[in-house]
């Protein structure tokens, strides 16, 4: 074989895996702020009978899901006041295998919670408004970005 074929082979064998992660990372950040990020706060139509209705029908459209999610939140508040508490996390959330950390301010949030009092085929969300504390997943431990929401404090 050619040295240079020799060579494209290794580089594509060694960069490969380190590529697709990048490319999951990226679209960790780019679905975060899409799905989690609400600001300035947008209103549906009463044919989406309720504000958690019509965003979750555009959460599933984007994840191009039918599966109704027990839970999600949206913060009001500008991306960059929610991003830059990932730019230096120094806790480590086993259980995600990802960093994370706590946000120091409490934020406007809409809670999504599935109502159970529903028919089976159906998506119907109830919506509580709160302030409080985001736990955030980064994307890494220095310089990252918000990739999910894991609760509230």
């Amino acid at each position: 074989m050619a040295p240079a074929v020799v060579w494209l082979l290794f580089l594509q064998l060694a960069l490969w895996p380190t590529l697709v992660v990048d490319i999951k990372m990226s679209t960790a950040i780019k679905d975060f702020r899409m799905l989690h990020i609400d600001y300035p706060r947008v209103h549906y139509p009463l044919g989406f009978q309720g504000y958690c209705n019509g965003i979750m029908a555009y959460v599933r459209g984007r994840k191009q899901s039918w599966y109704c999610p027990q839970i999600h939140y949206l913060v009001h508040a500008p991306w960059k006041e929610v991003q830059k508490f990932c730019k230096n996390s120094e806790s480590f959330c086993e259980n995600y295998n990802e960093y994370c950390t706590l946000t120091e301010n409490p934020y406007p949030i809409t809670t999504c919670s599935l109502d159970s009092n529903q028919p089976p085929t159906s998506c119907h969300y109830q919506t509580t408004l709160s302030n409080q504390r985001l736990y955030l997943l980064c994307s890494r431990k220095r310089d990252a970005e918000p990739i999910d929401i894991i609760g509230l404090g």
